[in-house]
Protein backbone atom coordinates (compact mmCIF):
# COMPACT_ATOMS: atom_id res chain seq x y z
CA UNK A 1 0.00 0.00 0.00
CA UNK A 2 1.32 3.10 -0.89
CA UNK A 3 2.51 5.87 2.22
CA UNK A 4 1.25 9.18 2.80
CA UNK A 5 3.29 11.97 1.81
CA UNK A 6 2.86 14.03 4.04
CA UNK A 7 3.42 11.17 6.60
CA UNK A 8 6.98 10.45 5.15
CA UNK A 9 8.22 13.94 5.35
CA UNK A 10 6.84 13.76 8.83
CA UNK A 11 8.81 10.63 9.64
CA UNK A 12 12.16 12.35 8.12
CA UNK A 13 11.89 15.76 10.18
CA UNK A 14 11.62 12.53 13.35
CA UNK A 15 14.31 11.24 11.94
CA UNK A 16 17.11 14.01 11.60
CA UNK A 17 15.19 16.16 14.81
CA UNK A 18 15.29 13.80 17.21
CA UNK A 19 18.55 12.29 16.24
CA UNK A 20 20.28 15.15 17.53
CA UNK A 21 18.52 15.74 21.19
CA UNK A 22 20.43 12.97 22.70
CA UNK A 23 23.53 15.27 22.28
CA UNK A 24 21.45 18.04 23.37
CA UNK A 25 20.43 16.23 26.54
CA UNK A 26 24.41 15.36 27.08
CA UNK A 27 25.51 18.85 26.52
CA UNK A 28 22.61 20.02 28.97
CA UNK A 29 23.30 18.06 32.29
CA UNK A 30 26.69 19.11 31.72
CA UNK A 31 26.35 22.21 31.66
CA UNK A 32 24.31 23.25 34.95
CA UNK A 33 20.70 21.21 34.63
CA UNK A 34 19.75 18.36 37.02
CA UNK A 35 17.89 15.65 34.83
CA UNK A 36 14.44 16.23 36.08
CA UNK A 37 14.43 20.38 36.60
CA UNK A 38 15.71 20.18 32.69
CA UNK A 39 12.59 18.28 31.82
CA UNK A 40 10.60 20.81 33.49
CA UNK A 41 12.17 23.70 31.58
CA UNK A 42 11.67 22.40 28.28
CA UNK A 43 8.53 20.53 28.30
CA UNK A 44 6.39 22.80 30.25
CA UNK A 45 7.49 26.17 27.92
CA UNK A 46 6.85 24.58 24.77
CA UNK A 47 3.53 23.47 25.82
CA UNK A 48 2.39 26.78 26.16
CA UNK A 49 3.41 28.16 23.21
CA UNK A 50 2.05 25.46 21.30
CA UNK A 51 -1.32 26.10 22.94
CA UNK A 52 -0.69 29.68 22.32
CA UNK A 53 -0.62 28.85 18.55
CA UNK A 54 -3.43 26.25 18.50
CA UNK A 55 -5.62 29.74 20.02
CA UNK A 56 -4.46 31.93 17.83
CA UNK A 57 -5.51 29.20 15.09
CA UNK A 58 -8.95 28.83 16.30
CA UNK A 59 -8.59 25.10 17.00
CA UNK A 60 -10.71 23.76 19.93
CA UNK A 61 -8.22 23.77 23.10
CA UNK A 62 -10.41 22.51 25.36
CA UNK A 63 -10.99 18.46 25.29
CA UNK A 64 -13.18 16.78 27.63
CA UNK A 65 -12.28 15.49 30.75
CA UNK A 66 -12.13 12.15 29.45
CA UNK A 67 -9.95 13.17 27.05
CA UNK A 68 -7.79 15.00 29.57
CA UNK A 69 -7.34 11.76 31.32
CA UNK A 70 -6.03 10.26 28.00
CA UNK A 71 -3.40 12.73 27.93
CA UNK A 72 -2.47 12.94 30.96
CA UNK A 73 -1.73 9.14 31.02
CA UNK A 74 -0.69 9.44 27.92
CA UNK A 75 1.76 12.03 27.83
CA UNK A 76 2.86 10.62 31.56
CA UNK A 77 4.14 7.11 29.78
CA UNK A 78 5.97 9.47 26.96
CA UNK A 79 7.57 12.18 28.70
CA UNK A 80 8.21 11.00 32.53
CA UNK A 81 8.24 7.05 31.53
CA UNK A 82 9.96 7.87 27.78
CA UNK A 83 11.91 10.77 27.93
CA UNK A 84 12.67 10.96 31.63
CA UNK A 85 14.97 8.00 32.17
CA UNK A 86 16.49 8.97 29.45
CA UNK A 87 17.67 11.95 31.06
CA UNK A 88 18.45 10.24 34.69
CA UNK A 89 20.83 7.26 31.82
CA UNK A 90 22.17 9.77 29.98
CA UNK A 91 24.07 11.33 33.36
CA UNK A 92 26.45 7.95 33.44
CA UNK A 93 26.78 7.09 29.56
CA UNK A 94 28.00 8.39 26.44
CA UNK A 95 24.55 10.08 24.13
CA UNK A 96 25.33 7.58 21.75
CA UNK A 97 24.81 4.43 23.69
CA UNK A 98 21.41 6.08 25.14
CA UNK A 99 20.24 6.19 21.75
CA UNK A 100 21.25 2.77 20.48
CA UNK A 101 19.46 1.25 23.61
CA UNK A 102 16.18 3.46 22.67
CA UNK A 103 15.77 1.73 19.02
CA UNK A 104 14.33 -1.41 20.91
CA UNK A 105 11.05 0.65 20.91
CA UNK A 106 9.93 -0.43 17.49
CA UNK A 107 10.35 -4.08 19.08
CA UNK A 108 8.05 -3.42 22.15
CA UNK A 109 5.77 -1.44 19.84
CA UNK A 110 5.03 -4.36 17.71
CA UNK A 111 4.99 -6.61 20.66
CA UNK A 112 2.47 -4.78 22.39
CA UNK A 113 0.22 -4.08 18.78
CA UNK A 114 0.41 -7.63 18.37
CA UNK A 115 -0.93 -8.26 22.11
CA UNK A 116 -4.03 -6.04 21.86
CA UNK A 117 -4.53 -7.03 18.46
CA UNK A 118 -3.69 -10.53 19.12
CA UNK A 119 -2.48 -10.59 15.39
CA UNK A 120 0.79 -11.57 15.24
CA UNK A 121 3.52 -10.30 13.21
CA UNK A 122 4.93 -10.70 9.58
CA UNK A 123 8.01 -12.63 9.22
CA UNK A 124 9.83 -10.45 7.24
CA UNK A 125 8.84 -7.82 10.37
CA UNK A 126 9.90 -9.68 12.31
CA UNK A 127 12.86 -10.54 10.51
CA UNK A 128 13.95 -6.67 10.66
CA UNK A 129 13.15 -6.58 13.88
CA UNK A 130 15.53 -9.01 14.80
CA UNK A 131 18.22 -7.79 12.23
CA UNK A 132 17.46 -4.59 14.06
CA UNK A 133 17.81 -6.00 17.60
CA UNK A 134 21.26 -7.71 16.16
CA UNK A 135 22.78 -4.08 15.60
CA UNK A 136 21.98 -3.28 18.82
CA UNK A 137 23.82 -6.12 20.97
CA UNK A 138 26.90 -5.87 18.06
CA UNK A 139 26.69 -1.58 19.37
CA UNK A 140 26.59 -2.69 23.08
CA UNK A 141 29.73 -5.25 22.78
CA UNK A 142 32.07 -2.64 24.59
CA UNK A 143 29.59 -1.43 27.03
CA UNK A 144 28.90 -4.96 27.89
CA UNK A 145 31.96 -6.08 28.78
CA UNK A 146 32.60 -3.25 31.57
CA UNK A 147 29.69 -3.90 33.69
CA UNK A 148 29.54 -1.10 36.36
CA UNK A 149 26.99 -0.42 38.25
CA UNK A 150 26.04 3.10 36.66
CA UNK A 151 26.28 1.22 33.47
CA UNK A 152 24.13 -1.37 34.47
CA UNK A 153 21.67 0.86 36.04
CA UNK A 154 21.52 2.78 32.68
CA UNK A 155 20.83 -0.40 30.73
CA UNK A 156 17.98 -1.59 33.21
CA UNK A 157 16.62 2.49 32.86
CA UNK A 158 17.24 1.92 28.87
CA UNK A 159 15.34 -1.22 28.79
CA UNK A 160 12.13 0.35 30.28
CA UNK A 161 12.02 3.42 28.75
CA UNK A 162 11.17 2.40 25.32
CA UNK A 163 8.28 0.19 26.88
CA UNK A 164 7.12 3.34 28.27
CA UNK A 165 7.42 4.95 25.02
CA UNK A 166 5.56 2.63 23.27
CA UNK A 167 2.79 2.26 25.40
CA UNK A 168 2.14 6.37 25.41
CA UNK A 169 2.60 5.80 21.64
CA UNK A 170 -0.42 3.58 21.31
CA UNK A 171 -2.57 5.22 23.34
CA UNK A 172 -1.91 8.04 21.18
CA UNK A 173 -2.79 6.73 18.20
CA UNK A 174 -5.95 4.29 19.44
CA UNK A 175 -7.33 6.59 22.15
CA UNK A 176 -6.40 10.14 20.70
CA UNK A 177 -7.82 11.00 17.03
CA UNK A 178 -10.33 13.96 17.46
CA UNK A 179 -7.72 16.84 18.18
CA UNK A 180 -5.72 18.68 16.21
CA UNK A 181 -1.75 17.30 16.72
CA UNK A 182 -0.94 20.47 17.83
CA UNK A 183 -3.27 20.29 20.45
CA UNK A 184 -2.25 17.18 21.75
CA UNK A 185 1.42 17.66 22.07
CA UNK A 186 0.77 20.56 23.76
CA UNK A 187 -1.36 18.91 26.56
CA UNK A 188 0.79 15.48 26.58
CA UNK A 189 4.19 17.72 27.05
CA UNK A 190 2.30 20.17 29.72
CA UNK A 191 1.63 16.96 31.76
CA UNK A 192 4.91 15.70 31.27
CA UNK A 193 6.57 18.50 32.22
CA UNK A 194 4.27 19.18 35.66
CA UNK A 195 5.32 15.88 36.00
CA UNK A 196 8.64 16.56 35.79
CA UNK A 197 8.71 19.92 38.42
CA UNK A 198 6.69 17.66 40.45
CA UNK A 199 9.58 15.26 40.68
CA UNK A 200 12.00 17.66 40.93
CA UNK A 201 10.98 19.35 43.88
CA UNK A 202 10.29 16.08 45.38
CA UNK A 203 13.93 14.71 44.89
CA UNK A 204 15.19 18.14 45.57
CA UNK A 205 17.25 18.81 42.61
CA UNK A 206 19.39 21.72 43.10
CA UNK A 207 18.33 24.39 40.62
CA UNK A 208 22.05 25.20 39.46
CA UNK A 209 22.31 28.55 37.53
CA UNK A 210 22.95 26.64 34.03
CA UNK A 211 25.72 27.99 31.63
CA UNK A 212 24.79 29.78 28.65
CA UNK A 213 25.90 26.76 26.50
CA UNK A 214 23.61 24.99 28.73
CA UNK A 215 20.45 27.13 28.05
CA UNK A 216 21.16 26.88 24.57
CA UNK A 217 20.87 23.02 24.30
CA UNK A 218 17.74 23.29 26.03
CA UNK A 219 16.35 26.43 23.92
CA UNK A 220 17.32 23.60 20.69
CA UNK A 221 15.11 20.64 22.48
CA UNK A 222 12.29 23.39 23.36
CA UNK A 223 12.16 24.71 19.74
CA UNK A 224 13.24 21.85 17.71
CA UNK A 225 12.44 18.70 19.71
CA UNK A 226 9.31 20.09 20.97
CA UNK A 227 7.53 22.79 18.85
CA UNK A 228 8.53 20.64 15.71
CA UNK A 229 9.74 17.11 16.07
CA UNK A 230 7.18 16.16 18.39
CA UNK A 231 4.42 17.47 16.70
CA UNK A 232 5.92 15.42 13.19
CA UNK A 233 5.91 12.64 15.22
CA UNK A 234 2.17 13.00 16.37
CA UNK A 235 1.48 13.33 12.40
CA UNK A 236 3.69 10.71 11.33
CA UNK A 237 1.55 8.13 14.01
CA UNK A 238 -1.91 9.48 12.40
CA UNK A 239 -0.71 9.15 8.78
CA UNK A 240 1.63 6.02 9.07
CA UNK A 241 1.40 2.35 10.30
CA UNK A 242 2.96 2.06 14.26
CA UNK A 243 6.08 -0.29 13.15
CA UNK A 244 6.98 2.45 10.13
CA UNK A 245 6.78 5.21 12.58
CA UNK A 246 8.80 3.47 15.29
CA UNK A 247 11.79 3.06 13.15
CA UNK A 248 12.63 6.50 14.04
CA UNK A 249 14.66 4.59 17.03
CA UNK A 250 16.44 2.73 14.92
CA UNK A 251 17.88 5.88 12.27
CA UNK A 252 18.45 8.07 15.38
CA UNK A 253 21.26 6.00 17.07
CA UNK A 254 23.31 5.30 13.67
CA UNK A 255 23.37 9.75 13.57
CA UNK A 256 23.66 10.09 17.12
CA UNK A 257 26.64 8.26 17.62
CA UNK A 258 27.96 10.17 14.79
CA UNK A 259 27.43 13.36 16.21
CA UNK A 260 28.47 12.36 19.95
CA UNK A 261 31.59 11.44 18.28
CA UNK A 262 31.84 14.32 16.39
CA UNK A 263 31.02 17.38 19.36
CA UNK A 264 31.46 15.23 22.41
CA UNK A 265 34.88 12.73 21.20
CA UNK A 266 32.64 9.96 22.37
CA UNK A 267 34.71 6.56 20.90
CA UNK A 268 33.71 4.71 18.02
CA UNK A 269 34.76 1.38 16.91
CA UNK A 270 34.39 -1.49 14.37
CA UNK A 271 31.05 -2.57 16.66
CA UNK A 272 30.10 0.90 16.06
CA UNK A 273 30.10 0.44 12.31
CA UNK A 274 29.12 -3.40 12.38
CA UNK A 275 26.02 -2.01 14.87
CA UNK A 276 25.11 0.04 12.35
CA UNK A 277 24.94 -1.39 9.08
CA UNK A 278 22.70 -4.28 10.79
CA UNK A 279 20.18 -0.99 12.36
CA UNK A 280 19.93 0.49 8.81
CA UNK A 281 19.16 -3.27 7.40
CA UNK A 282 16.48 -3.53 10.04
CA UNK A 283 15.22 -0.01 8.91
CA UNK A 284 14.83 -1.43 5.05
CA UNK A 285 13.20 -5.01 6.16
CA UNK A 286 10.57 -3.09 8.40
CA UNK A 287 9.79 -0.43 5.64
CA UNK A 288 9.57 -3.08 3.34
CA UNK A 289 7.31 -5.41 5.46
CA UNK A 290 4.73 -2.54 5.53
CA UNK A 291 4.81 -2.43 1.76
CA UNK A 292 3.73 -5.76 1.56
CA UNK A 293 -0.49 -6.68 2.10
CA UNK A 294 -1.22 -8.14 4.59
CA UNK A 295 -1.46 -11.81 5.31
CA UNK A 296 -5.40 -13.43 5.76
CA UNK A 297 -5.61 -15.02 8.98
CA UNK A 298 -5.99 -18.82 9.10
CA UNK A 299 -8.77 -20.14 10.81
Amino acid sequence: MPFSRAGLLHLLVVYLVWSSTYLAFKIGLLNGFEPFWMGAARFIPAALLLLLYARWRGWQIHPSRQMLGKLALSGSLLWLGGTGLILVATQYVPSGYVALMIATTPIWAAALEGLLDRKPPSRLLVLGLLTGLLGILALNVPKLSTGTSTNLLAFLLLLISPLMWSSGTILTQRQIANLEPVVVSSYQQLFGGLGFLILSIALGEPWHTPTLLGWASNLYLIVFGSLIAYTSYILAVRLLPLSLVTTYAYVNPVIALLLGWLFLREPLGIWTWVGGALVLLGVGLVFRSRLQPAAQPTL
